[in-house]
C-alpha cells in the first residue's frame, strides 16, 4: 500500500511525475522533441515533407532549364558561324585538327618553362611585395624616406606595362654588361616580379590596414614588440583576409607568363609561334590558349571556392 501524501508536502518527482498512466513521462509521447513514437527520433511533419518535395522538384526543374538553354546558346552560336562567308578559312586556318596534333608536343614542352617561371616568381612576388607593404606601413618621421621609395615603386610599376617592363629589364640590364650572361627566362621572371610586386603589395597593405587597431593594441598591451605583432598578430589575420585577391592576382600572372615570349624564350607561346610560321596556320596558337586554361581552371575552381567558404563564415548565423 502507497502512503497517503502528507497536505502541503510536494511529492517526490518520481512518483507523481511521468509514472502515472495518464501523464506523460520524461521521454513520453506527449514531449514534442520524441515524437510520437517515443523512440527519440525526429520526424518531420507532412507539411515540410511537402516543402522539400517541392525544393527538389524546383531544383530538377532549374537544372533542366538551365540544359535547355544552353543548348540553344550554343546551337545558335553554331549555326551562325558556320552560315557566315568566312567560316570554312577560319576554321581551316585556326582549328585544323592536323596542325594541332603535330603542334602540340613542343607548345606543351613550352608551356613546362611556363610553369617553372611562374612558380619562380610567385615565390619572389610574395617575399618582394610582403616587403613594400610592410616599409608602407611603418609609422614615424624616421621612416619616411623608406615609405617614400616603397610608394615611388609601387606607383612607379603599376603604371607601366608588363611588356614594356619587359623590354627595359630583358633588353635594358644586359646591355650594362653588370652581370654575367643570363637567359631570356632568367630576365623575365625578373620583370614579373618587379610588375605584380607593386600589386600584391598594396593588397597585402590593404590586409593589414583592415586589421583593427585593438589587436596591435592588444599585442603591444602583452609586451610584444612591433615586429611580434605583426609577425603573430596582424600578418596571420591580414593574409586570411586577402588570400582571395592574391589568389586572383595568381591567375592573373599565369596568362602574363606567356609573355616572356618576346624577349625569345622558348615558352608555350614561342612555340606557337614556331609552329605556326612553319605549317602556316594559327592553330598552335589555339593549342597554346587551351593549355593556358587548363593551367589556370584549377586555380580558378579553387579560388572561388574559397571565396565561398569565406563568405559563409563570415555570415553564419546571419539572415542574408
Amino acid at each position: 500500500m502507497t502512503a497517503p501524501a502528507t497536505p502541503g508536502v510536494p511529492e517526490p518527482h518520481g512518483a507523481g511525475e511521468g509514472s502515472g498512466p495518464g501523464r506523460p513521462g520524461r521521454d513520453g509521447a506527449g514531449h514534442g522533441e520524441t515524437g510520437a513514437s517515443g523512440t527519440g527520433r525526429h520526424r518531420p511533419s507532412a507539411l515540410e515533407l511537402d516543402r522539400r518535395a517541392f525544393r527538389k522538384k524546383q531544383g530538377y526543374r532549374s537544372v533542366a532549364v538551365s540544359m535547355a538553354s544552353t543548348l540553344v546558346f550554343a546551337t545558335v552560336v553554331v549555326l551562325v558561324l558556320r552560315n557566315t562567308p568566312g567560316w570554312p578559312r577560319v576554321a581551316d586556318s585556326f582549328f585544323d585538327l592536323e596542325a594541332a596534333r603535330r603542334s602540340f608536343p613542343l607548345v606543351l614542352q613550352g608551356l613546362w618553362l611556363n610553369v617553372r617561371v611562374l612558380a619562380v616568381a610567385s615565390v619572389g612576388v610574395l617575399l618582394l611585395a610582403l616587403v613594400i607593404a610592410t616599409l608602407r606601413t611603418l609609422r614615424g618621421p624616421l621612416f619616411f624616406p623608406l615609405r617614400a621609395l616603397a610608394a615611388a615603386y609601387t606607383d612607379l610599376f603599376r603604371g607601366m606595362p608588363l611588356i614594356i617592363v619587359l623590354y627595359l629589364v630583358g633588353f635594358g640590364i644586359p646591355g650594362l654588361r653588370l652581370f654575367p650572361r643570363m637567359d631570356a627566362a632568367f630576365w623575365g621572371t625578373l620583370a614579373l616580379v618587379l610588375v605584380y610586386s607593386a600589386y600584391v603589395s598594396e593588397v597585402f597593405r590593404a590586409g593589414i590596414e583592415a586589421v583593427h587597431p585593438s589587436q596591435r593594441l592588444a599585442a603591444r598591451g602583452l609586451g610584444l614588440s612591433h615586429g611580434q605583432t605583426m609577425r603573430r598578430v596582424v600578418l596571420p589575420q591580414a593574409m586570411r583576409k586577402v588570400t582571395p585577391a592574391l589568389m586572383n592576382d595568381f591567375v592573373a600572372m599565369q596568362k602574363d607568363v606567356g609573355l616572356i615570349s618576346v624577349l625569345g624564350a622558348v615558352d608555350a607561346v614561342r612555340a606557337a609561334q614556331i609552329e605556326t610560321s612553319r605549317y602556316y596556320d594559327f592553330t598552335p596558337y589555339v593549342v597554346a590558349g587551351l593549355l593556358f586554361v587548363l593551367l589556370a581552371l584549377p586555380v580558378i575552381r579553387l579560388t572561388d571556392w574559397y571565396s565561398a567558404r569565406l563568405r559563409a563564415r563570415e555570415q553564419m548565423g546571419s539572415v542574408v
